[in-house]
Formats: C-alpha cells, sequence, structure tokens
C-alpha cells in the first residue's frame, strides 16, 4: 500500500472511490483529517503540541459504508489502526472490557508494525547468518590447533602473527566457497542436516493462567513465565530448505531489538494512531434506571479522557493520547447525537452524514468496485469450472428488488445485496460442480422469476432477505 504521507486529500478519495459508492462528503472529510496529520508533523515543535486532530464522527443508517471507510482507510495508512465497537466497553466495575484497553491495542498494533518494517531491513543479514550456519552444518570446521600467542615480554613465544595459512585449510577454504555457490543455487535444498532448534513449544501448564482480562493489568503472564522457565532445544533432522527458514527465523529474532521497536511504536501511536469506535450510538441516550444500560453514561465518561487526551499505561510503557485520530461513527435511529455527554460532542467537531443508498447506488455497487459482489461470485463460480454472466438488466432488478425490499422492512442498506445475490444463486452454486465448463447466464427476468415470489409475500422477505 502506498504510504499516507505522500497522498494528497484528491488521491486519498480516489483511492476510496475504487471500493465505497458515494458519500463524497464523508470521504472528503476523512481525507482531510489525514492530510492534516503529515501537515502537522511538519510544524514547529511548540506549533505541532498545539493542533489536535478534528475527531469526525459519522452519522448515517447501517450498510451504508460507515465501516467499510474505516476499513479501507486502515489498508491506506501506515499508521497504526484499530477498529472497536464502542458497546464492547463497560464502565469501571462491571464485567467487560476498559475502555483503556483500546490504546493498549492500538499500542500492540504499532509494535507490530514497527517489527515488521525492521523485520524486512534485517532480511538480508539474518539470510547472510543463516547461509553461514548451514555451511558450518554441511561442512563443520576443522578444529583449530592450540593457538601460540606473540608475548613481547617472553622471547620464545614467538611471532604467531605471520602464520601461513596451512594446505589443508586452503583446500577448505575453497571446498566452502564452491558449496556456498551450491547452496545459493538450491541445489543441496534435499539434503538432510542436523542441529539443535529453540523448542518454542509452551508448557501445558502456561496455558491455564491467560484468561480474558488478563490484558488489562497491561502484563502478558504468557510471557513473563515464558521468560522465566530455561529455554529447552532439541535435536531436529530436517532438509536443508526448511533448515534455512527456521534458522533465518531464529537469526531474525536475534537481530531485531526491541529497545529500538518500542520507542518507534510509542512515538508512531501517539502521532499518527488512528481509533475507530463504531456503533458509538449503542451508548448514547440517557441511562434507564436499572437494566441493563446502566453503565451507558459511564462508558461515555471513561471513553471521554482517552479522546480528550490522557496517558493511558501499557505494557510497553506510557503513551500520550493527545494526538490520537477518533473518528466515530454510528447509526442514530434510536438516539440523536445531542444524546451524548455534552463534554463528549464536543470532542468530535466535524460531523459528516452518509447518505441513505437508492436504486442507483445499489446498481453503482454491484457494477462498478474492483471487488464487486458480482466479480466475486464469478470468482467463486469459475473455480468450479463455471462462467457466470449477469446481464445488465440483471443488475437493475436486483438493484430495484433490494431498493423494494429495504423499502417494505428494514432498511439495512447495501448488505441487502449479499442476501439477494445469495438467494439468486442458490441452485447454481449447490451443483457448480455438474456443470464444469457451462456457462451460466442471468438476465433480468431470472432475477425477477426467482425474487418473484418474494415480492409478493412481504411476511417471507422478512424472514428471508
Amino acid at each position: 500500500s502506498c504510504c499516507v504521507e505522500e497522498l494528497t486529500p484528491k488521491e486519498i478519495v480516489a483511492e476510496l472511490d475504487k471500493y465505497i459508492i458515494g458519500q463524497g462528503e464523508a470521504k472528503r472529510k476523512v481525507a482531510i483529517a489525514l492530510r492534516n496529520r503529515w501537515r502537522r508533523q511538519r510544524l514547529t515543535d511548540d506549533m505541532r503540541e498545539e493542533v489536535t486532530p478534528k475527531n469526525i464522527i459519522m452519522i448515517g443508517p447501517t450498510g451504508v459504508g460507515k465501516t467499510e471507510i474505516a476499513r479501507r482507510l486502515s489498508r491506506l495508512v501506515d499508521a497504526p489502526f484499530v477498529k472497536v465497537e464502542a458497546t464492547k466497553f463497560t464502565e469501571v466495575g462491571y464485567v467487560g472490557r476498559d475502555c483503556e484497553s483500546l490504546i493498549r491495542d492500538l499500542m500492540e498494533v504499532a509494535v507490530n508494525l514497527v517489527r515488521e518494517e525492521m523485520r524486512k531491513s534485517c532480511a538480508a543479514k539474518a539470510h547472510e547468518r543463516a547461509e553461514s550456519r548451514l555451511l558450518d552444518l554441511l561442512l563443520p570446521p576443522r578444529p583449530t590447533g592450540p593457538q601460540r600467542v606473540y608475548r613481547p615480554m617472553d622471547p620464545t613465544a614467538g611471532d604467531e602473527a605471520s602464520a601461513q595459512k596451512s594446505p589443508a585449510e586452503e583446500a577448505e577454504a575453497r571446498t566452502r566457497e564452491m558449496l556456498r555457490k551450491k547452496l545459493e543455487a538450491g541445489d543441496l535444498d534435499d539434503r538432510e542436516v542436523e542441529f539443535e532448534v529453540v523448542d518454542t513449544g509452551q508448557p501445558a501448564m502456561m496455558q491455564m493462567f491467560t484468561n480474558t482480562g488478563m490484558e488489562e493489568m497491561g502484563i502478558n503472564l504468557q510471557e513473563m513465565m515464558g521468560k522465566m522457565m530455561p529455554q529447552r532445544s532439541k535435536r531436529r533432522k530436517m532438509s536443508v530448505a526448511e533448515a534455512r527458514v527456521v534458522l533465518e527465523e531464529e537469526e531474525l529474532e536475534q537481530l531485531l531489538d526491541m529497545d529500538k521497536i518500542i520507542p518507534l511504536a510509542v512515538e508512531r501511536t501517539e502521532n499518527t494512531g488512528i481509533v475507530f469506535l463504531d456503533e458509538i450510538d449503542k451508548i448514547a441516550g440517557k441511562g434507564f434506571q436499572g437494566g441493563p444500560d446502566v453503565s451507558r453514561e459511564g462508558v461515555q465518561r471513561d471513553i471521554l479522557p482517552i479522546v480528550e487526551g490522557s496517558t493511558v499505561v501499557t505494557k510497553y510503557g506510557p503513551v500520550r493520547t493527545d494526538h490520537i485520530l477518533f473518528i466515530a461513527a454510528g447509526a442514530f435511529h434510536m438516539t440523536k447525537v445531542s444524546d451524548l455527554i455534552p463534554e463528549l460532542q464536543g470532542r468530535f467537531p466535524i460531523r459528516v452524514e452518509l447518505n441513505s443508498l437508492h436504486t442507483e447506488d445499489f446498481a453503482r455497487i454491484l457494477r462498478e468496485p474492483k471487488n464487486s459482489l458480482i466479480r466475486q461470485y464469478q470468482s467463486l463460480l469459475a473455480t468450479e469450472g463455471v462462467e457466470l454472466e449477469i446481464t445488465d438488466d440483471a443488475i437493475d432488478e436486483m438493484a430495484r428488488i433490494c431498493q423494494e425490499v429495504n423499502d417494505a422492512t428494514e432498511n439495512i442498506g447495501a448488505r441487502r445485496l449479499h442476501t439477494i445475490m445469495e438467494y439468486l444463486l442458490e441452485e447454481i452454486s449447490f451443483d457448480a460442480n455438474d456443470r464444469a465448463g457451462q456457462k451460466v447466464v442471468i438476465d433480468g427476468a431470472k432475477v425477477r422469476d426467482r425474487l418473484a415470489d418474494l415480492d409478493e409475500k412481504p411476511d417471507l422477505t422478512k424472514y428471508i432477505l
């Protein structure tokens, strides 16, 4: 993926357009928010401290692309990104996750990101080291004789520095060079070697400890126990090709320096981290007396300091949340944004409404995106040798039915298309293996036939579509 650093707002929108139909306004606001992160990095230090991210709240019915925008965004940005449902959290004192765990998750993502980058930069060195270890296994080095050390005060010790390589040593060097070439060419991949492998299997008793909620302590007991236990190693036989993979992995682990990774990851989390809070409307609403909703407003109060800027303790050290970008989204069909506590509303200055989708949007959703549903089904059936063709009038017909069913029953937006496609192609999917080599054409008439009975029995659509 291209790094968001170089993407202009226009390019970000163009990238999102490949996958998400419509919702231009939401894409623009998200693109500007992302570009502002880049601009902030270029400011002077004292100004940079002052510029806080402009958090966004997306409002719109289900199935119009709120979460999809977040998903695509996370692929675009080379930044730590985490998506969580606000409903997961409970007020402190109730069973459930506490709100700070989302920053811990974000930090975990950042560490993995930086690790991956370091792995790539160390790969060549690890490959080289693994290669020499393989050579040592294939051609064990000769034991060297006792070295005479030159001691200036002791004339009998003699000067060892000028000793020439013996013919045997030279022959060994030549053999080694020849083996190295063969190894690089892959001629020795089937040879077997035997060597010590560090046993990473965790003792069975360790599994008992790690239960949900352990990550709240910011300490992973499993890791702690793993470090206390002596590392066991066992001898294993494997082919050179397999050994190369194992040895490279071992060398990489040694080259990765956690002391360098962690500060980088903290810095990246604090300055470029993005948190996407989905279903934020589910924690809005005035808390009812009693019942399971008792912790709604409490969750808002717990989220508030994190969005405002506070320091969260993670197992990698403290992380400041002042400059993390928060994007919230919710359908808000039972509640309004004004039902959130005022302090939290104030922390999301940018509001964007996503539009409901209509017939022509559904038709575009089926046709245009890179990975549209139609292309997905065509690829799936192609694995069985069935060629699927869906005509234009069939697409329009599906879009029309999607709109009708959404209007008549619950409006679930574009998700309804999944149901319609699945129902339409059920028979073909079921006997695809008997139809290998055939071409199946679906036109408007077929769509009407297959879905007609649904239009007539609205009570049935409730259950099926």
